[in-house]
């Protein structure tokens, strides 16, 4: 078996049809769900990028592999070893279209990068850029006479949001600068970490639906440059014979916490994120599966489909295989009942993720200054709204108990250093002032 695994950057799992969005975004994607394994609650623990590939790729946690911030001064240490080199070590030819560098490389026979014009004022063409490196990665993959692991790393959606026609505006048919509205003001004008970046690639936005309607642009013009992955793949030769995953290193904020258009604060719309499995015989019938599934979930699985379990017991992957789960009509995991989450970029937090509660302890958070403790039931509240920290004062207390003994207990087992307790955050403010804001019109 061969493995296409696809991670579409800042991709929330709401936004996508086959999860239940109303606007027609992902009909691609949304077509090999309906014929593969869709998880219906996957999340990615560690938030943003690079704690969330490090968890992916390693089956393990960030007490474990230690990145927990973005951009940060540590390394992934040698001893910690991802999925494309432990399928390497095993004969597989390994390929990869991305541009993370730094440890994200190892492991790769082949590891080739991409590059799109960045002006701000235009289109940027993100997924035709990732799809010239990606098929031409392809091409060698299909020239290999062994079975091959081929990693494609997309960035729509990302910001900025500037989807190429036809797909720009394709949700949105006001004027977004009308005076009339005034529903962005706050993030454009009193946002002082965002908003020179915001008024670099969304001068004048009066109107906030308008880069949210944007956001969803960019997933349909993802989407649509799939399709082209997708018919190589079945074209190929071995494609009958390939598994394709797709999944996200985390999702994105829009407009319901007051974090606009980033992917910071430990809520369901940055944690709940799309994992999608699809092979013709092992991976198919339209399954939807319900369990609380995890980052540290993703590589013991491919390993499991491949028929190398060991090698994940080698590893000492803290992940689970999802692969018993398949065809099974009653729960095959029911011991998960908790995940440890945390952020470290914009704001040094920490908590749990229940079936039904979201516990969230703040470290560090001069950006937003919310409370100290935020608890949500997500069963009365899915959109987090109201913290119920100060109504349920003994949930509230189990959970601060809980985080106390389960990182003794972890921080015993791993002999290392908790990682927010010596890395701190390593953003403060995005956008330059001078290309946002010209001289000529400084107040």
């Amino acid at each position: 078996m061969n493995i296409l695994f696809i991670a579409i950057d800042t991709l929330r799992a709401d936004h996508l049809g086959c999860y239940g969005h109303g606007r027609v975004t992902s009909p691609h994607i949304d077509a090999l769900a309906a014929k593969g394994v869709r998880f219906a609650q996957h999340i990615s623990p560690h938030i943003p990028t690079h704690p969330g590939y490090t968890t992916m790729f390693s089956g393990k946690d960030v007490l474990t592999h230690q990145i927990v911030t973005q951009g940060g001064k540590v390394d992934l240490a040698e001893s910690v070893h991802s999925l494309p080199q432990v399928l390497q070590r095993r004969g597989f030819f390994t390929a990869a279209a991305d541009n993370m560098g730094r440890w994200f490389n190892r492991g790769y026979d082949l590891y080739e990068g991409y590059n799109w014009n960045q002006d701000p004022s235009g289109a940027w063409l993100k997924a035709e850029a990732v799809n010239g490196t990606a098929l031409r990665v392809l091409d060698e993959c299909e020239r290999q006479d062994k079975p091959w692991f081929c990693f494609l790393h997309y960035w729509d959606p990302h910001t900025p949001y500037l989807p190429p026609a036809p797909f720009s505006r394709m949700f949105y048919s006001g004027d977004e600068k009308d005076p009339a509205h005034d529903s962005a003001h706050e993030m454009m004008h009193e946002y002082p970490a965002f908003m020179y970046y915001f008024q670099e690639w969304m001068p004048g936005l009066t109107d906030v639906e308008f880069p949210k309607a944007q956001y969803d642009a960019e997933i349909a013009y993802g989407d649509a440059a799939l399709a082209h992955v997708f018919t190589k793949v079945a074209q190929m030769k071995g494609g009958e014979d390939t598994a394709i995953i797709i999944t996200s290193d985390h999702g994105e904020e829009l407009d319901e916490h007051q974090m606009w258009f980033d992917h910071h604060g430990m809520y369901e719309t940055n944690l709940h994120v799309p994992l999608i499995m699809f092979h013709p015989e092992r991976l198919s019938g339209g399954e939807v599966r319900e369990e609380l599934t995890s980052h540290v979930d993703v590589a013991p699985t491919v390993l499991d489909l491949l028929g190398l379990a060991d090698a994940a017991e080698e590893e000492q992957m803290e992940g689970r295989s999802l692969v018993p789960l398949l065809g099974q009509d009653v729960r095959a995991v029911t011991d998960r009942d908790c995940l440890y989450i945390t952020e470290c970029a914009w704001m040094k937090k920490r908590g749990f993720r229940t079936p039904r509660y979201k516990f969230i302890e703040s470290l560090y958070d001069e950006l937003h200054q919310r409370p100290p403790f935020e608890l949500y039931d997500l069963q009365a509240d899915p959109g987090e709204q109201h913290n119920v920290a100060d109504e349920q004062p003994e949930v509230l207390a189990q959970f601060q108990a809980r985080m106390k003994a389960f990182l003794e207990k972890r921080l015993a087992e791993t002999g290392l250093p908790d990682p927010q307790s010596y890395q701190d955050i390593t953003l403060t403010h995005v956008g330059n002032v001078k290309i946002a804001v010209p001289e000529d019109q400084k107040l």
